[in-house]
């Protein structure tokens, strides 16, 4: 009976141990966050093998690819595929010896729509946001003539500003 319950409480603490990854020994500490975790590799006949793998599509090659990262902050990249996707993005370092440095990016990426058109976009993101320029991105309306009117009228008739007189009351 004895031999029974300490069966019982072996088997209950294995059950009872963290599972998927989650148990790490004493001693073993995590990678810091600018390590990148290494892909598993899989061989690609057990891959076509699965039977749950199943292409999302085609298989599109990529033509060229280039990148670049400095030590101080700053890259570059760009890559092309075969059915005509062209992206570039180039990064700098701004406000360099400020407390909080930023990147600012300026890029673009081109491909064909699925209706045939041309689509080019080019882009800046810094301090001000991300501002994107392309032939097919939608344009404000024009102002209407009224309120064009109203805004002409009051910057003409706005009232001068007084200018402060120093030593008067």
């Amino acid at each position: 009976m004895q031999s029974l319950v300490v069966f019982a409480a072996v088997l209950f603490a294995a059950a009872a141990r963290p599972q998927f990854g989650a148990y790490r020994p004493l001693g073993v500490t995590t990678r810091p966050y600018y390590q990148p975790r290494p892909t598993p590799v899989v061989p690609a006949p057990l891959l076509a093998a699965s039977p749950t793998y199943r292409p999302a599509g085609p298989q599109i090659l990529i033509l060229k690819q280039t990148q670049d990262l400095s030590p101080e902050g700053s890259y570059a990249y760009s890559y092309d595929t075969e059915n005509g996707i062209s992206v570039q993005e180039v990064g700098t370092l701004a406000n360099v010896g400020a407390k909080e440095p930023a990147i600012v990016a300026d890029g673009s990426y081109r491909y064909t729509s699925p209706e045939g058109i041309p689509i080019e976009v080019r882009y800046v993101a810094n301090e001000n946001g991300f501002v994107a320029q392309g032939a097919h991105l939608p344009t404000p309306p024009p102002i209407p003539e009224a309120i064009l009117r109203s805004l002409e009228f009051n910057a003409r008739n706005a009232p001068l500003q007084q200018q402060p007189q120093y030593g008067r009351k």
